[in-house]
């Protein structure tokens, strides 16, 4: 069997970590072998990036230079995590990936759209999602779930989840727009549903994307 490569993104409060848990599950039951990774992040060396960026310790750098240690914990977590797995034959589900960079760095905060190009070709080559899952949530609802989260004794915000609802709704219509672009790699699915809905209708996308073309 070869090896898939699926991507979630969409705004924060969207419910990408229990989809991801919820599709791996499904696969691993279809007899897919399933990694599950995460952006930035995935690797030691990506993961200290992670917290650098995350911590807001990196905005002085400007959008350029958040998006150039993006670009730098990519490069490692593609070539020591992502494309071994997919030589191997297995799935990989990465929460986020390429498009966060797009929407986050560059739409919000302004990146140089040549460099952040430059970036992604260096950073993953031809190493691009089969399918990126967009979970779309109008901006007051994600917000409204990010502050439960962190009212019900969740993390403190990071860097961009204490952001306002401007920024947010700024970020779903980046997302929306790129799978206008890209509609045979990007499928919309809707984040206000039941956890239930979402993950049967992800199921029903991979099934009709990915599934039946491998099997075919």
């Amino acid at each position: 069997m070869s090896g898939r490569f699926i991507t979630f993104e969409g705004g924060d409060g969207a419910g990408k970590t229990t989809q991801i848990r919820r599709l791996a599950e499904r696969l691993s039951a279809a007899g897919r072998v399933v990694v599950t990774t995460r952006e930035p992040g995935g690797t030691p060396k990506a993961e200290a990036i992670r917290e650098l960026i995350l911590s807001g310790r990196a905005r002085a750098l400007g959008a350029d230079g958040e998006a150039i240690l993006f670009a730098a914990a990519r490069t490692d977590h593609v070539e020591a995590v992502i494309r071994p797995a997919l030589a191997r034959g297995d799935w990989v589900l990465c929460d986020r990936f390429l498009d966060s960079t797009r929407v986050y760095q560059g739409v919000v905060d302004g990146a140089e759209a040549g460099l952040l190009r430059a970036l992604e070709r260096i950073a993953i080559g031809d190493t691009r999602p089969d399918l990126t899952i967009i979970l779309d949530l109008p901006a007051e609802v994600g917000l409204a779930r990010t502050r439960a989260r962190r009212s019900g004794g969740g993390d403190v915000p990071d860097r961009f989840e204490g952001e306002e609802l401007e920024q947010y709704e700024t970020r779903r219509r980046a997302f929306l727009d790129i799978a206008a672009r890209e509609p045979k790699r990007c499928a919309v699915i809707d984040a206000t549903k039941d956890k239930d809905e979402v993950a049967a209708a992800i199921w029903r996308t991979v099934q009709e994307r990915l599934l039946d073309e491998a099997a075919a």
